[in-house]
């Protein structure tokens, strides 16, 4: 009897650890950013893994910031790379001075009617604080606090493989010559 439930017990167990290593253990048990997902701006899933075998520039993004011009460098970018192996994944997040605080919808429509955006957006999300989406606590624990973004239009890159390879913070400007460099490693690494 003892016996038995011993080894119902070593059975759960084993069944737990193995849901935690086939990736349902958070950014700890992630082992490159085809591991997360966002959710689409326009609903449902938006898995990093459809990404696989391109690079990918993820960027915090905010419709009411200083900063908003860079959607424009943003879309040039993608347009030039993207038949080159590069997507650009705008993430809109409300973290800094609340310069996003629109609905998704509204969120889609003021990038598509401003900025003729045409790359991929996710829903809304947090990149900081108790609330962070996995994947930008997942890069962190990568790359370390002092890469986290600082405000909107921070850029990670991913590689073509899934890692992620260089953090760019918000002055530097999406077709700036240290991303285009970036770019093209990122997209050569597969």
């Amino acid at each position: 009897m003892v016996r038995a439930t011993f080894m119902k017990l070593a059975g759960a167990v084993a069944l737990a650890t193995g849901l935690l290593l086939a990736g349902f253990g958070g950014p700890a048990m992630a082992k490159n950013a085809h591991d997360f997902s966002f959710e689409s701006i326009d609903g449902g899933p938006l898995p990093m893994s459809k990404y696989k075998g391109k690079a990918v520039l993820v960027v915090n993004t905010a419709s009411f910031c200083g900063f908003t011009p860079q959607y424009e460098g943003l879309e040039h970018i993608y347009r030039e790379y993207k038949n080159k192996g590069l997507v650009v994944l705008g993430v809109p997040a409300n973290n800094f001075g609340g310069q996003e605080p629109g609905s998704n919808a509204e969120i889609k429509q003021f990038c598509e009617s401003k900025y003729d955006v045409d790359f991929p957006l996710a829903a809304k999300v947090s990149v900081q604080g108790g609330d962070i989406h996995p994947f930008y606590k997942w890069a962190l624990d990568v790359l370390g606090p002092d890469k986290a973004p600082k405000w909107n239009f921070h850029k990670y890159l991913i590689d073509a493989k899934g890692d992620l390879v260089a953090s760019f913070p918000t002055k530097v400007v999406p077709d700036a010559p240290e991303i285009k460099a970036a770019i093209d490693q990122a997209i050569g690494a597969k």
